[in-house]
């Protein structure tokens, strides 16, 4: 071996088979198997990095290999590019529950199955230097330390619950099983209004009943933080039962407080599916039900499946998105009602994607904060932005400023103030022509890293301003203790004005505050004259909404810029 990765190409066809090491022979060691058998016999012999598998192989075919991976530690890590049919439709979508990283159709095309592959490694570097990055980190450090018990609670901690749920589901196959995964309403305003010994007494009480629901058919958890799991033959509790047993135990307790717990259940189709992807749908349900009056536990079906398997399609393309710019900065402007001009606009991501067509926002931006990819999404609009500012310089629109979107990850870059310095005398520009948004929502999750990002951002000249303020729970405190520039106030608290006087005395109070407390205010998601007009009664200037335009393309809001001219905010 002369240090490259070794690449085990798994096909029962020859000429398949001659065609992938000549085309990755270059970079790779390559080994070969021409059925499933032998492709595990050669990992057992050689460290193996990434393996191409043909799912429809004698003796053993691919799926069965895929299972045979995820249940054993040693190989469980490696990637694997699936090759399926062009006729077999559902064959992909197989793969990737079964735990495959990505898929290509056969015939293979030379250059998309050199992309996957890249594609692959490279986000398993990603997630491996993620890993190193939080292993710093003594809670993380101990979280994956492994042991066989949570230390707070006694049950099974995460690793240790995959790896008993999988054994007990293959030992059992002809017994049906369902995955439970529960958390509590709210559990950190109970750390908050009580101590942390109160909580942890609430976690144990529930570790206690749930190990004792699972008796010696079942297996219980600690994931994480309030969240367990239970995983138990279908119906050998319950749900109603195990629900009331949940509120008996910590009744027990005495706390004066409602500790409400909500719970997601799927029913195991494939014993052999990693019990990570099986908790990722029980938890699908759960965000289905959390929060809810009506009931308090969801159960998994095919409807959230597709779901699923759209939001995985998602994070298996992202990083190809953003290779080949498929992500497109659209432009909403803010306008001065009094005047009719242009004051500024926010630059907004959207995903042109090749074969879905256009993706909201709303579809991919939750799955990039919750894996971390926002962060460089946020330098791509920012570069895109900033570009687009200097252009418009040219054009004659000096006073034109533009937001973006900082997501509160960015926080913790200590490289960011650098990223956006160099920004700037990259496309030419001063500190204030790029205004950068924060939500509200990022001073009640983290209020101290904000409050040194915004010092920071205004030490540096640039404007701040907080998005969606009013649709959080931390707006008096952040008004207090967060000296931002400007506001934007949250449609539905706008919503509210114009339909009950209560909310209206409300609003024009904020609008007075924001006024003495020397902030400026934008008002966004404005729809309506009726609302355009009573935003004038009260003083408001600088509106944002359907009203006045869409979000639109580079192009088009050029045209707008040269039809209703800018004005500085």
């Amino acid at each position: 071996m002369d240090g490259k990765k070794t690449m085990l190409i798994a096909d029962d066809a020859k000429i398949n088979r001659v065609i992938l090491r000549q085309l990755f022979q270059g970079e790779y060691e390559i080994l070969e198997a021409a059925d499933g058998r032998e492709a595990i016999r050669r990992l057992r012999e050689v460290d193996v990095k990434i393996i191409l598998l043909d799912l429809a192989m004698p003796e053993m075919d691919g799926l069965e290999v895929l299972g045979y991976l995820r249940s054993h530690d040693a190989y469980a890590e490696i990637p694997v590019v699936a090759m399926v049919a062009r006729d077999d439709g559902d064959a992909g979508a197989q793969a990737l529950e079964m735990g495959a990283r990505d898929f290509v159709v056969k015939p293979v095309h030379p250059l998309i199955v050199r992309r996957r592959v890249q594609n692959v490694l490279a986000e398993v570097e990603n997630q491996w230097r993620q890993a190193m990055q939080l292993a710093k980190d003594h809670q993380i450090r101990e979280m994956h330390r492994f042991i066989e018990e949570d230390s707070l609670t006694g049950v099974y901690n995460r690793e240790t619950f995959y790896r008993k749920a999988a054994e007990l589901m293959q030992q059992h196959e002809e017994t049906d099983y369902e995955v439970i995964c529960f958390d509590i309403s709210a559990f950190r305003v109970i750390n908050d209004f009580f101590r942390v010994e109160t909580g942890n007494l609430i976690l144990k009480a529930a570790a206690y009943y749930l190990r004792a629901a699972a008796g010696e058919r079942g297996v219980c958890g600690r994931m994480e933080a309030d969240h367990f799991a239970l995983c138990q033959p279908v119906h050998a509790v319950a749900m109603d039962t195990i629900m009331q047993g949940l509120d008996s135990t910590v009744r027990s307790l005495g706390i004066r407080h409602d500790v409400v717990f909500y719970a997601g259940v799927y029913h195991v189709e494939n014993v052999y599916l990693p019990v990570v992807q099986m908790l990722d749908r029980a938890q699908f349900a759960l965000s289905r039900v959390k929060g809810s009056a009506d009931s308090r536990y969801c159960v998994y079906d095919e409807t959230m499946r597709a779901q699923l398997l759209r939001e995985k399609a998602i994070l298996r393309d992202m990083e190809f998105a953003l290779q080949e710019r498929q992500f497109e900065v659209y432009y909403q402007p803010v306008y001065n009602q009094r005047t009719g001009h242009i004051v500024s606009a926010e630059a907004l991501a959207r995903w042109q994607h090749p074969s879905q067509g256009m993706i909201e926002p709303g579809a991919f931006v939750p799955l990039f904060e919750h894996n971390g990819f926002i962060v460089r999404l946020d330098h791509y609009v920012w570069e895109q932005a900033a570009a687009f500012l200097a252009a418009a310089c040219e054009d004659g629109a000096e006073a034109l400023t533009l937001s973006v979107n900082v997501s509160p990850l960015n926080f913790y870059d200590q490289g960011l103030q650098a990223f956006l310095q160099e920004l700037l005398k990259k496309h030419g520009l001063a500190p204030w022509r790029l205004t950068l948004e924060v939500a509200e929502r990022a001073y009640a999750e983290s209020p101290q890293q904000l409050m040194q990002a915004v010092a920071a951002f205004r030490a540096a000249g640039f404007c701040v301003v907080m998005d969606d303020f009013g649709g959080g729970d931390a707006s008096l405190s952040m008004l207090k203790h967060l000296p931002v520039d400007l506001l934007k106030l949250d449609v539905g608290f706008l919503q509210h004005a114009e339909r009950e006087a209560r909310a209206r005395v409300i609003f024009e109070g904020i609008a007075s505050i924001a006024k003495r407390l020397g902030m400026g205010i934008v008002v966004q998601g404005v729809e309506t004259a009726a609302q355009r007009g009573y935003l004038a009664s009260i003083g408001c200037e600088k509106m944002q909404g359907y009203v006045y335009a869409r979000p639109m393309p580079a192009d088009e809001f050029r045209q707008i810029l040269r039809r209703d001219g800018v004005e500085r905010m």
